[in-house]
C-alpha cells in the first residue's frame, strides 16, 4: 500500500512537471512566446538563411467552402497533422503557439488565418525548411473537400497539391490520408513504429474533437476558464483524446484557472488511467491505429459542427 502511494505521488509529480517544462510546447500563448515572435519580426532582415534540414510548420487552414461551420477545422486540422508528425522523430515540428502568437502580433486577424502571400514570409520567421498550409474547398452538403500544400520555403516552391474529399462525418479519415500524402511529396522516411503512431487516431469522437478545438480556440482568445470547460467536456467524451488533458493540465499549472473539486478529480482520475507518456490501453490502441480505410465513420452529424 505504501508502495503504491509513492508511486502514484511520483507519477503526478512527473506529469506537473513535464507539462510545466519550458520544453512542453503547451497550447497557451503565453508572454515568453509572444516576446518571442516581436523579437522575431524585429530582427526579421537580419535572419540567416534557414540551415535545418527537417524542420516543419504547419499552418492554419483557409474556409474557401462558403460555409462558415466548418471554420473550427481551420485550426482542428492543423491540430491533427501536427499531432501526427510529432510522431517521426527525425522531423522537428514548430509549435503551434508560435505560429498562433506570430500572426498576431502581424495583426493577420483573429482567424489566425495566413494567405499564400503571406506563407513564405511566416516559414522564415518560424525558422521553418517546410511549410503545410491548405484549403477547405467548396463541396456539396455534408461533403468535406480538403486540399494542402506543402511549401520548400528556401525555393519558394509548392511540392504538390494533394486532395481528398468525403463524406464530412469520414474526417479523421480523410486527415490521415492527406497526412501521407504530404509525407511523400516530402520525402520523408519513417519507421513502422512511427507510422503506427502516425496512424493512431487523436479521437474518433467528433463531439470530443469539436470540444476540443473550442477549447483551443478559447485559450488563443485569453478565455482561460472557458477553455477549461470545452477540455473537460473533451474529456468526458473521449478520456483518451489528444492534447486535451495535458492543455487542462497546463492551465492549472500556469494558475490561469480557478481549479475546482470536479477539474481536480477529473485529472486525479485521468492520470491513474494513464501514464506520462500518454500510452493508450491496448483496446484504445487496437481501436485507433488501424488503416485510413478500416477507421470507422464516426456517427452521422449534422453539417454544422458540433
Amino acid at each position: 500500500m505504501k508502495r503504491k502511494m509513492v508511486l502514484y505521488f511520483l507519477l503526478a509529480f512527473l506529469i506537473t512537471f513535464l507539462s510545466s517544462s519550458s520544453g512542453w510546447p503547451g497550447e497557451v500563448v503565453t508572454k515568453e512566446t509572444k516576446l518571442w515572435a516581436q523579437k522575431a519580426l524585429a530582427e526579421e532582415k537580419a535572419l540567416a538563411a534557414i540551415t535545418a534540414p527537417n524542420t516543419l510548420a504547419v499552418l492554419y487552414f483557409q474556409n474557401k467552402s462558403g460555409n462558415s461551420a466548418l471554420d473550427p477545422l481551420r485550426k482542428g486540422l492543423t491540430l491533427m497533422l501536427i499531432t501526427d508528425l510529432s510522431q517521426v522523430k527525425g522531423l522537428q515540428v514548430i509549435e503551434r503557439v508560435k505560429l498562433q502568437a506570430l500572426v498576431e502580433e502581424m495583426g493577420l486577424g483573429a482567424s489566425g488565418l495566413v494567405d499564400e502571400g503571406t506563407a513564405p514570409r511566416v516559414g522564415r520567421l518560424l525558422g521553418a525548411r517546410w511549410l503545410v498550409g491548405g484549403n477547405i474547398l467548396p463541396a456539396i452538403e455534408e461533403r468535406l473537400k480538403i486540399q494542402a500544400n506543402p511549401l520548400d520555403v528556401p525555393k519558394g516552391q509548392v511540392l504538390g497539391e494533394p486532395l481528398r474529399e468525403g463524406k464530412l462525418a469520414d474526417l479523421f479519415r480523410l486527415e490521415k490520408e492527406l497526412l501521407f500524402e504530404i509525407i511523400k511529396l516530402l520525402k520523408i522516411e519513417v519507421s513502422p513504429e512511427e507510422e503506427r503512431a502516425m496512424r493512431r487516431l487523436c479521437t474518433a469522437n467528433i463531439k470530443a474533437f469539436g470540444e476540443l478545438v473550442r477549447g483551443i480556440e478559447a485559450s488563443d482568445r485569453g478565455e482561460y476558464e472557458k477553455a477549461a470547460s470545452h477540455y473537460e467536456k473533451a474529456l468526458q467524451e473521449d478520456p483518451q483524446i489528444c492534447i486535451a488533458r495535458g492543455a487542462l493540465q497546463e492551465l492549472k499549472n500556469l494558475g490561469l484557472i480557478k481549479v475546482t473539486k470536479r477539474s481536480q478529480e477529473m485529472l486525479r482520475t485521468l492520470r491513474e488511467r494513464t501514464s506520462t507518456t500518454d500510452q493508450l490501453t491496448q483496446d484504445e490502441i487496437t481501436r485507433r491505429t488501424r488503416t485510413p480505410q478500416q477507421v470507422p465513420a464516426p456517427v452521422k452529424i449534422d453539417i454544422y459542427f458540433p
